[in-house]
Parts: structure tokens; sequence; C-alpha cells
């Protein structure tokens, strides 16, 4: 495959994940929800994980169970990691399985292992298959203008989806005298369900959505800003 057909199987993949989070969570709550943290159609995790399945474990075909198995472990690894970074970034878990049976750091859990595997399966013998029947259909002009254009439409989807992420952060840290966590999160939340109709979209999308501001990351913020204030008055007080 060329660049511009891994880059349209990424797409297809984020596209296929967005629509089965769509109808899982309208099965649960009877009512259309805009999955994930991008404004378009699309769950860039599993067009990552569907990419990185066709390019690790497409050679594992012959085998239905080391392909269930090394499928378990690989998305495992891609939802923990993306997690983590996300936490990080943006001061938030957009998930959270602390509450689920044999979990680990409340990022991956057991139970989400299975379904999984089945995945991996389903991409490797079903989905794959279908997509490169109609890639080979296409010109290969038509697949790169098409590429081009997606691509141009995701990364401006990407910028500006990151900046109303990033405003999760930002009130959280403007709560910072409030040390509960869980307090935190509900100011946050209120606070960013008034401000545009995009922010209200992502609470929509991650419902479960927290701040993640524990003790030692507002006593370190905390102490910034007190050192901060202290030289502003050694200043004052020098003058």
């Amino acid at each position: 495959m060329n660049l511009s057909n891994l880059f349209l199987l990424f797409i297809c993949y984020s596209f296929l994940g967005w629509l089965m989070e769509v109808i899982v969570s309208y099965m649960g709550n009877k009512k259309f929800v805009n999955r994930g943290f991008l404004i378009g159609p699309y769950c860039p995790i599993y067009g990552v994980g569907g990419l990185a399945a066709t390019l690790t474990l497409t050679s594992h075909k012959d085998s239905i169970i080391i392909l269930f198995v090394m499928s378990m472990f690989l998305f495992a690894i891609l939802e923990y990691f993306t997690s983590y970074l996300m936490e990080k970034l943006f001061k938030a878990r957009w998930w959270d399985y602390s509450n689920y049976k044999f979990n680990i750091n409340g990022r991956i859990c057991l139970e989400t292992l299975v379904p999984f595997g089945l995945l991996g399966c389903l991409t490797i013998y079903g989905i794959n298959p279908c997509l490169k029947f109609l890639f080979d259909l296409a010109n290969d002009k038509v697949l790169n203008i098409i590429a081009i254009v997606l691509a141009i439409i995701f990364t401006i989807d990407l910028i500006l989806s990151l900046r109303i992420i990033s405003s999760f952060k930002d009130t959280a840290i403007s709560f910072l005298k409030k040390d509960n966590t869980e307090e935190i999160t509900k100011k946050v939340k209120e606070a960013l369900l008034i401000k545009s109709v995009w922010t209200r979209r992502l609470m929509k999308a991650f419902p479960k959505a927290k701040a993640v501001l524990g003790n030692i990351n507002i006593d370190s913020i905390k102490a910034k800003l007190d050192l901060k204030l202290a030289k502003k008055e050694l200043k004052k007080t020098n003058k």
C-alpha cells in the first residue's frame, strides 16, 4: 500500500470506530451523541488501531488464535498510552475503568480485551479485504485527490478540536483553589457547558471525563504561582 492508501485506511477505520461508538451510545442512551474528541465523524484511536493491526498482524492471519491474542495486547497497549498521553496533555481523563474488575490504573480493563481480540480478527479477515477491493476499483489519481482533500479537512478539524480540548485544562487550572478533584471536575464541566456549542458537544461525547488535578499537580502549580508572586513582591521591596 502507498501513503494515500494507508491514510485512507486510517480514515475508514476512524469513521467505522466512530460509527460503532455512536451505535453503542445510542443503544444505551436512546439518543444520538457525536462521539470522539474531533468535530467530524471519526475517532482517530480506531484509525491508528486499524492501521497498526494491518501493518503488524496481517502476517499472523494463518492462525486465528495468535491473531486474536496479539490483537488484544496491541489494542490494550494503544488504549492505555492514548489515555496516558491525553491525560498528561489536557489534565483530563476521558474514560475511566477504575470501577471495573482487573483494570490497570483505570485506563484498560480485562472486560475490553475480548472485544479487542474480536475487532482485530474482524479487521484482518473481514474489513481489510473489503477495503482493498474498493481501493483496487478506483484510479490511483482519484485516490490521491481524495486522500489530499480528507487530509486537509482532518488537519483543520484536529487543530480546532485541540483548541477546544485545551479549554478543559485551562478551565481546570482556574479552579485550583479547590483541592477536591470531584469538585474541580463538576465546576469545570459547568463552566464548559456555557462556553460554546463545541465544548458542550465535547462534554456530551465524554460524560465521564474528569479533571486530573490531584494534590501533587495542584501543589506543583500553586508552588509555581506562589514563586512568581514572591518574585514580584521582592522586586517591589527592592525598589
